[in-house]
């Protein structure tokens, strides 16, 4: 199946599946539940697929050696993408929840401020690194996980993303780390 045909699976997986919650978790904001999306297997192999192709060149060939996820939704999509690509995964949690030596950042997000950690032998020095999660609003989040790759010693080399709120610009918060998103509202 060629890269189109993976893309409009993946989109026409989204458009189907993802509803919209209003003001949760607080007035204002419209929430972006993927939850039907995941218990749809079709759909959620779809995006999984759409998803694994930031991680793969221009002939197919897997271009990361490893997958990061963000807690806690990133973490369903993460997973299945490193397997895709037969390539390990790494989480990003927030703070508190790693069990082993960290690297931490402090950052914002659409609604507050946060930390988030990463295990500092969760990606080696050198290793090309692709961040997957389900929404990037802000950049706040996305921009986070880039500075502990970093900091690892690794290069994040994209962020697939399944939605992506353009309204808000969180491309730039990720500088020259290139974005791939299933679908921009």
């Amino acid at each position: 199946m060629g890269d189109h045909e993976v893309r409009d699976r993946a989109l026409d997986a989204l458009t189907r599946l993802v509803r919209d919650i209003p003001d949760f978790p607080e007035p204002g904001v419209v929430f972006k539940d993927i939850t039907p999306l995941l218990a749809d297997p079709d759909g959620f192999g779809a995006v999984v697929a759409a998803l694994a192709e930031a991680g793969r060149g221009e002939r197919g060939e897997v271009v990361v050696d490893k997958v990061v996820g963000m807690e806690a939704r990133g973490f369903i999509l993460a997973a299945p993408v490193a397997l895709a690509l037969g390539v390990g995964f790494a989480p990003v949690r927030k703070a508190g929840k790693l069990p082993h030596d960290t690297h931490q950042v402090d950052y914002a997000l659409e609604y507050g401020e946060a930390v988030l950690e990463l295990h500092r032998d969760a990606v080696a020095p050198g290793e090309r690194v692709l961040l997957v999660d389900d929404v990037l609003a802000t950049g706040g989040t996305a921009g986070a996980t880039c500075e502990l790759v970093r900091r690892c010693g690794a290069a994040p080399t994209a962020f697939a993303v399944l939605l992506e709120l353009g309204f808000l610009a969180g491309r730039g918060a990720l500088g020259e780390v290139p974005v791939r998103s299933l679908l921009t509202v």
